[in-house]
């Protein structure tokens, strides 16, 4: 597979794997799977092609296209997760999720921060922060493309890596969130239930609020994949690249990550247990997928 680097193995096996997914074991849920496989199909032959393109010219457009067509795919990914939820298991496992919450810190926190501080500028604050995860992946792409090239495709195979160990967990075991009450669902535990989040009015007029409504409306309108959260994991993974190769933008960005983790609790997007989880997929999953990128370019793989 020449000019193959170690992201594109991915993708092209994360894709195909979806692919085999659906064919074998779509349901009565997913009667477009003949769709969807071809879509899969589609998106692989497409990133064979530009890859092959990009060797054989020099053309800019071509060789960023190439370089951030991971980035690309991103959303639509995840967002099919939730077309997919239901190929393995029937239902959400809220929950058993809002147990361990309940188990962990005696309350459900993603309904009791906002309803303990119910101020404008507080939850502007934590939505913007929550908005900032949608800067943080292509600002430190660029930087690093820029910058150095070897290392920007060595941040886009760790968060790629990290991205679909996350959205194969979506897809077998389907968490929706609290944000998912917001339609109308209830979730209920053993121990605890979710119903339907109501922002407080005054918090409504918000500029973030109303842009981070837009945003679940288009790319999450019931709810989002929540366990573990995506957000936090990749958060961290972005902040490992400024904080090590961007050292200008670490202060600033290790402070949005940690506000994101917050926001994602208080505006009720995930379970405080979905932040825990989300931390330890950045632990785990961001260095395994750095000793991949190195055992891969031992062998002479990883191009």
């Amino acid at each position: 597979m020449r000019g193959y680097r170690l992201v594109d193995y991915l993708t092209q096996g994360y894709v195909g794997l979806i692919a085999v997914l659906v064919l074998f074991f779509h349901g009565e849920e997913l009667p477009l799977w003949p769709l969807y496989v071809a879509v899969h199909v589609a998106i692989m032959v497409a990133v064979h092609v530009l890859i092959r393109l990009s060797r054989r010219h020099e053309n800019r457009f071509i060789q960023m296209l190439r370089a951030f067509y991971p980035i690309i795919l991103y959303t639509f990914l995840y967002t099919e997760t939730h077309r997919l939820d239901g190929l393995f298991y029937h239902g959400y496992l809220d929950g058993l999720v809002i147990d361990w919450e309940q188990r962990l810190f005696g309350a459900q926190l993603s309904r009791t921060m906002m309803r303990n501080l119910p101020h404008l500028w507080v939850s502007e604050v934590f939505y913007a922060s929550y908005f900032s995860y949608y800067v943080m992946i292509p600002g430190v792409g660029f930087g690093l493309y820029f910058k150095d090239r070897d290392r920007f495709f060595q941040f886009v195979t760790v968060v790629s890596f990290v991205f679909y160990v996350c959205y194969l967990t979506y897809i077998f075991l389907p968490v929706m969130g609290p944000h998912g009450a917001d339609i109308g669902v209830t979730f209920t535990g053993k121990l605890a239930s979710v119903g339907p989040r109501v922002v407080p009015e005054a918090l409504r007029s918000g500029p973030f609020y109303k842009i981070m409504r837009i945003v679940y409306k288009l790319v999450e309108p019931e709810g989002g994949a929540a366990f573990p959260s995506s957000h936090v994991a990749v958060a961290l993974t972005t902040l490992w690249f400024t904080w090590c190769f961007l050292k200008k933008a670490r202060w600033v960005h290790l402070v949005a990550a940690i506000m994101l983790c917050i926001s994602t609790v208080y505006c009720g997007y995930h379970y405080a247990v979905d932040v825990i989880a989300g931390l330890a997929a950045a632990a785990v999953l961001a260095p395994v997928a750095v000793l991949l990128g190195r055992r891969f370019a031992r062998l002479g793989l990883a191009r």
